[in-house]
Parts: structure tokens; sequence; C-alpha cells
């Protein structure tokens, strides 16, 4: 790691503290819940989920394309309850990141993909606000990774530069995305070694 110290912890939370909160494992378990065509399902998600995620539609009428496009012997409120409850912390690192935060000396801030109500969901079911300063979530600022917008915004908004930062996300592509700004980047796969990188940090 550089000698440049380091200001800001920028990371993503599904797929590093929780898992992802509407993956394809949690649509198939849908369509097999609510007799569901999942191949279908998957196309019209497709077509209109990154919509919802930058906000421009919101869940209800996520769902009116995906789902309600046919009558069904469930309520939206039943499929809502079903998505919600897919959302699970991943072992081991949220509780340690949150005693981790009370004295790491840095800022940490997370950029993540995520549509505004499962967003929410999980910021306020997992406590996600005793381990971020701020949320550069893709509903709330319009673009999402991997945009380079939305890295540019990030340290806009925590006023650093890209050798004052640094970036986990457990997919290999955004890790790219945020290198290629000019951010030291991590590919998360476990727990221990994100632990030990952040040790390094501690000021």
């Amino acid at each position: 790691m550089s000698n440049k110290k380091i200001k800001v912890v920028f990371s993503d939370v599904g797929g590093v503290l929780l898992n992802n909160g509407w993956g394809h494992e949690s649509r198939q378990a849908a369509a097999r819940k609510f007799e569901l065509n999942h191949e279908e399902m998957e196309v019209l998600h497709g077509f209109i989920f990154n919509v919802y995620e930058i906000g421009k539609i919101t869940l209800d009428e996520y769902l009116d394309t995906v789902v309600f496009n046919h009558p069904r012997d469930f309520t939206k409120e039943d499929f809502k309850s079903f998505m919600f409850e897919q959302s699970v912390e991943l072992p081991g690192f949220l509780k340690w990141l949150k005693d981790w935060k009370k004295n790491c000396g840095v800022r940490v801030i997370s950029i993540n993909n995520e549509g505004r109500e499962l967003n929410n969901h999980r910021i306020k079911k997992f406590g996600l606000h005793d381990c971020f300063d701020a949320f550069i979530s893709s509903c709330e600022v319009g673009m999402r990774k991997p945009d380079p917008g939305i890295f540019t915004l990030a340290m806009g908004i925590a006023q650093v530069t890209p050798d004052e930062c640094i970036y986990f996300d457990d997919r290999l592509m955004l890790v790219q995305a945020a290198q290629k700004q000019g951010i030291r980047s991590y590919h998360h796969q476990d727990f221990l070694p994100t632990k030990n990188i952040l040790e390094q940090i501690r000021s």
C-alpha cells in the first residue's frame, strides 16, 4: 500500500457485507414460491431493473412490469415482503467493520447499486449507519456502477483525490472500473484479506 495517507474507504455493500438484495438466486426462489414463469421474469427484469436502480421508477412500478403484468393470486405487499426477506448478512465482516469504524480515523462511504426501497430497507435492517458515514447509492445519484461518473462523484463529495482513498467490491469488473479512475481498488473475495488491508490504514 502507498505511503499516501488514506482518508476515505469506499466499499460496495452487496457481496461484501450483505448478500445481493435481489440477485438471481432470490428471483429463482420467488419464481418457485409464487409459481411464476422464471424465464419470462428474467427477460423483463433485464429490461427494467437498471431503470429502477438509478431511481427512475419505484419498486411498485418495477413489479408492475416484471411480476404484476398478469392477474395474480397474491398481493404486491406479499411479494415485496418476500423480496425484503431475501437480504441476509454475510458471515463475520459487518460486526467487525462496525467495531473498527469507531476508532479507525477515516471516513467509510458506500458506493452501491441499489433500488431505493431495497436500499432503505437494508440500511435500516442491518444498521449500516453504524459503519458508513454516507451512501453513494445509485438510486439517489442517478448513476450506477460501472459508470465512471459515480466514482468521480463519490470522490467529489468526500473531497479526496484518487490516491487518498481505497475501494472494495466483490465484482472484478467494478474493481477495474474504479481503478480506471485512479482509485486503489481491491477485489473482495473473503473477510480476512479485506480485514488485513483495512487494519493497515488504522490511524
